[in-house]
């Protein structure tokens, strides 16, 4: 036996205001498209037919809010097919209209009125003839329809009234309408009044003033407008450059509007993640949104949309290289991270960051360009405390070095090799700073290793091995540096310990190393401090003093403290202070 649901109404609006729609404000909007949609439709048969949308608000009406439509109207088989029956669209094409034009796709927009209102009358007149209509229905699923009598004088269109619930009056009051329509509606293009105002201007303001209109939307002048336009969805619009930096995990909201009735202004997935600091306003006839036209929908219509307007801001950006290079150094100043993330897939991109963009140098800040130009390739250090460590000591050997510790920096560098070829630019480990620097005076060497002797222990406690040098500048005592084989050859080792036999036995093959310490002490045999300690013969004293260095460079490194760092530090002061005290007694 074949048995046909029942609908609970309530339930249905709940499930409308608690997990559609956002808030109960969409019943303006959803009022509102009703009545451009039906002012659509009536044009499509009467093209001189006129468009207006009257909005009388709470207040001016006897309680309830009247909004009335020059639209194509309802026939009485209409107001039953799709205002009593959920599910049904007055877009379908078997009552004889094309979705093709239409704002709405759902045909749930009259139910969202349900969402402020107790009961919602309508009265219309077709414009394909016959009487007026008139349809009133509760929120608990009821409903009448009934002819009016032909003396009734009721024009074509449509009239709706919404008596509101008992704590939904301030939703319908105007001051709030007015707010809405304004918001959801200022660019349509048929007159729409909130009383005897008129809230539409017809004309798309950033046409008339896209960096006036900017500032209005984003809050400060933006640095720049782009226009935009995608013809195949039938999309005009704006993309706004921001003048200043935000995070590269910032949320893109961008102003859309669909056949000049705003979605949203927070709509994500319009542009490409890496133009995090680019906005959009735009108009579009095509895109499809989601059932609460809230949001757009994420389908290849979108995701070609995405491209092509990543496509002209990136064209935008090549231009702005070309003709203006002050504002080019401005643009990157302000939005590096973003451009940096581009040029690792775009070569133009890449070029553009190569030319203009500043890193942190041994020369100082300057471009990959100049930086090349006088080195020949760009040798980096891809960690920035490391950077910061061997810089003065690569600089005074005349050695250049590039900070690439930041982000996309490591990227970059393979593009340009990729690019360029393998002497565009080489990743640069610390062991070859220190192959550059000098060996120390055969007698002065042969008395620090005996004192680094003695100072065994110290060393090994913090798996360590230290190794004189010579080398400016002499206002460094010493430079700790990591052993990266000995790390590796640390963790194979580890892994081997848990590994059958044969796979212990190829991974201590693969890591051989000449030193199992995993850090490098290399101390400067032109620093005082360095001196002195070749000339001590108390064993605690070289013992405190090889800590203390240790310590020292530990810290000018920037390194992480372990706890037995901590206590080396604390431990040197306290002996130190315990000799100086000591030293005064005596």
């Amino acid at each position: 036996m074949a048995h046909t649901f029942g609908v609970d109404l309530r339930g249905i609006i709940d499930l409308l205001s608690h997990h559609l729609y956002s808030s109960p404000r969409v019943y303006a909007r959803e009022l509102l498209q009703n009545a451009v949609d039906a002012i659509t439709a009536r044009r499509a048969l009467e093209p001189d037919a006129p468009g207006e949308v009257v909005i009388e608000p709470v207040g001016s009406s006897g309680g309830t809010l009247r909004i009335t439509d020059t639209g194509i109207g309802l026939t009485e088989r209409e107001v039953h097919d799709l205002l009593s029956t959920l599910g049904r669209t007055s877009k379908r094409d078997d009552l004889g209209f094309a979705r093709q034009g239409f704002l709405g796709q759902f045909g749930v927009g009259l139910l969202s009125a349900f969402l402020v209102a107790e009961r919602i009358r309508l009265v219309s007149r077709s414009a394909r003839g016959g009487p007026a209509v008139r349809w009133t229905a509760d929120a608990a699923g009821n409903y009448e329809v009934e002819v009016v009598g032909a003396d009734a004088g009721v024009p074509v269109g449509t009239t709706i009234e919404l008596v509101p619930h008992r704590d939904s009056e301030h939703w319908l009051e105007h001051d709030v309408v007015k707010a809405l329509v304004t918001e959801y509606g200022a660019l349509l293009p048929v007159t729409v009044r909130v009383g005897d105002e008129v809230v539409t201007h017809g004309g798309l303001p950033w046409a008339e003033d896209a960096l006036g209109y900017g500032e209005q939307v984003l809050g400060v002048r933006p640095f720049d407008a782009i226009p935009v336009e995608v013809p195949a969805v039938g999309l005009k619009g704006v993309a706004y450059v921001l003048p200043s930096g935000v995070h590269p995990g910032a949320r893109q909201s961008h102003r859309v509007y669909l056949k000049r009735m705003l979605v949203g202004d927070s709509i994500e997935g319009l542009l490409p993640e890496w133009a995090y600091f680019v906005r959009c306003v735009v108009d579009s006839s095509s895109l499809r949104p989601t059932a609460s036209r809230e949001s757009l929908y994420q389908d290849e219509t979108l995701l070609a949309v995405r491209e092509e307007l990543g496509r002209q801001v990136r064209d935008w950006l090549v231009r702005l290289d070309a003709t203006d290079p002050d504002r080019t150094r401005a643009l990157l100043d302000a939005h590096h991270l973003g451009i940096k993330s581009l040029a690792r897939v775009d070569d133009e991109m890449l070029r553009l960051v190569e030319r203009w963009l500043p890193f942190e140098t041994t020369d100082g800040p300057q471009s990959l360009r100049q930086f090349r130009r006088k080195h020949g390739v760009i040798a980096h250090v891809p960690d920035v405390d490391e950077f910061r460590q061997l810089a003065p000591v690569a600089h005074a050997q005349g050695m250049g070095l590039v900070n690439a510790g930041y982000a996309y920096d490591a990227e970059i560098m393979e593009r340009l090799v990729a690019l360029d070829g393998p002497t565009a630019a080489r990743r640069v480990a610390p062991s070859e700073v220190l192959a550059a620097l000098g060996d120390p005076d055969a007698e002065l060497e042969r008395a620090l290793r005996e004192r680094l002797t003695t100072a065994k222990d110290v060393l090994e406690r913090h798996d360590c091995e230290a190794v004189p040098r010579d080398f400016d500048p002499g206002s460094l005592p010493a430079l700790l540096v990591t052993n990266v084989e000995a790390e590796r050859k640390r963790d194979a080792r580890q892994v081997g310990e848990q590994a059958d036999p044969l796979w212990a036995e190829l991974l201590g093959s693969l890591v051989e190393s000449t030193s199992d310490a995993a850090q490098r002490l290399v101390l400067n045999c032109r620093n005082p401090l360095v001196r002195r300690l070749a000339q001590l013969t108390d064993p605690a004293l070289v013992e405190l003093t090889v800590e203390s260095l240790y310590v020292h460079a530990l810290l000018q490194a920037r390194r992480p403290m372990r706890p037995k760092d901590t206590a080396a530090l604390n431990r040197s002061f306290l002996e130190l202070l315990d000799r100086a005290v000591g030293s005064q007694k005596g």
